[in-house]
């Protein structure tokens, strides 16, 4: 049966969850209008160079690496935090890369990751009820019922601070701050005296070593932008379907319509219902696409979800990213795999091991266990080993200030600690230390992989 005919506002004919609900109409279209008339974000051209390199991922050829804040806010968008977030991102990617000898494709939760979905419409806080906090591209966080109407105009905020967030995001990633040189240089203050900070060190060492070697025959990082630059893309959920419409253009290069709000835009566990607005409006656009695939996802439900995402079995376009939690993996992740190795689908492979493993602590506050995150990035790999497919990316909740909202880690961080630094807007985040210990981890997955599959990393070279 064909698909219905796609338009940017065909969407708005469906059902949709997670919906906020705005009290004035009229402003809501005018903010609508002035953001359809502002520049993209990004570019189709960049869109799909990163499908080409997520492609390379899907075959074992690179590796995805997925990171960011679980809401970016107004209030902490400043150019301290973005430099700490990109530093350990680097960290983390530099670990991956030398271990597995793999390129790894860099994506950040980060210049557009405003709205939040939640499990209930509600909050009641000593007895008293109101709306939600829906991230602050809708509402403000304050628990007052002022706060928490859903506002138009802060859609122009969050796009003006996506603005200046991927301006200083291109600069660093091409501007030097990237460079491999500097490699030993990247250690956070609060990582220099933690038990992993020695194993960085040594990564580091062996870094400056082979640069020097490089240096010493010849080849120049001045005059190789591959060592003192990376590519860096962005990445979202589509939650705030007007905001995505206002923001999506057609490419005049092709004809096609891609979302420039990010590079890659992703649908939630909660808004994948086929038939729904959100699936509706990602399926005609042209960026490389996530799917999260929680334990309530049955192999038939995600294949044809794959037929409407990726009707023409596109290489790089189409990233599963499952979040079952660390109990659930091993009854669930075999099922899925079986049935898209089964139909034959070009799809990317990768791991959420935060959504899946929150937990409330006694003290009230949401976390998750670094051990279960942990345990289900190992489960991860193990099942698609033994289905002999690849374990293609990991995507994290993270950031680069020393929080604690995670318990264990390195410094095993208790119950008890939570409340000295817990900033988070929403979910529970790695700290630096948790993210980069979580990062050796999987290089040394990778590594693993790479050794027993050979062809692997002839294709790399």
């Amino acid at each position: 049966m064909p698909l219905e005919q796609w338009s940017p506002d065909s969407w708005r004919k469906k059902a949709a969850e997670q919906a906020p609900v705005f009290p004035d109409a009229l402003a809501l279209a005018d903010v609508e209008r002035q953001l359809a008339s502002f520049p993209p974000l990004v570019f189709a051209g960049e869109a799909r160079k990163l499908k080409a390199l997520l492609a390379k991922a899907s075959k074992g050829e690179a590796f995805l690496f997925q990171g960011g804040d679980c809401a970016e806010s107004f209030a902490e968008h400043g150019a301290d935090n973005i430099r700490d977030f990109f530093r350990v991102f680097l960290q983390m990617a530099v670990v991956m890369t030398f271990a597995a000898a793999l390129p790894v494709v860099k994506v950040g939760r980060i210049a557009g990751q405003f709205a939040k979905p939640r499990s209930d419409p509600m909050e009641i806080k000593n007895g008293v009820a109101l709306p939600s906090y829906r991230g602050d591209i809708v509402n403000d966080i304050g628990f007052t019922e002022a706060a928490r109407v859903p506002d138009p105009a802060r859609q122009i905020m969050a796009y003006r601070q996506s603005a200046a967030t991927l301006n200083l995001l291109r600069a660093f990633a091409s501007g030097g701050y990237a460079n491999l040189e500097n490699a030993s240089r990247w250690m956070l203050g609060f990582v220099k005296d933690s038990p992993q900070s020695a194993r960085y060190q040594e990564l580091a060492d062996r870094i400056s070593e082979t640069i020097g070697f490089m240096r010493a025959i010849g080849l120049d990082p001045e005059s190789h932008q591959e060592l003192r630059q990376t590519d860096f893309y962005t990445s979202h959920e589509a939650l705030l379907l007007g905001y995505e419409q206002a923001l999506t253009r057609i490419d005049s290069t092709t004809g096609d319509y891609y979302a420039t709000s990010g590079h890659m835009l992703w649908v939630g566990d909660r808004t994948r219902q086929p038939d729904h607005a959100h699936v509706e409006y990602v399926r005609g656009i042209k960026n490389p696409l996530g799917l999260k695939c929680g334990p309530s996802l049955k192999p038939e439900e995600l294949l044809e979800l794959i037929d409407l995402l990726d009707p023409q079995n596109e290489p790089g376009r189409l990233t599963l990213i499952c979040r079952f939690g660390a109990d659930k993996v091993g009854d669930h992740l075999p099922k899925l795999i079986r049935a898209v190795q089964r139909e034959g689908r070009n799809v990317l492979w990768a791991c959420d091991p935060m959504h899946g493993n929150t937990i409330k602590a006694k003290s009230g506050y949401k976390t998750r266990p670094f051990e279960r995150i942990i345990s289900e990035v190992r489960a991860f790999f193990a099942v698609h080993q033994a289905e002999g497919t690849y374990a293609g990316g990991v995507h994290l909740e993270m950031t680069g200030k020393n929080v604690t909202e995670c318990t264990g880690g390195a410094r095993a961080i208790s119950e008890a600690d939570l409340s000295d630094r817990y900033h988070t807007y929403c979910d529970p985040r790695l700290n630096a230390e948790q993210a980069i210990e979580v990062a050796f981890l999987v290089a040394e997955l990778l590594k693993a992989e790479r050794l027993q599959r050979p062809h692997a990393e002839v294709a790399a070279e």
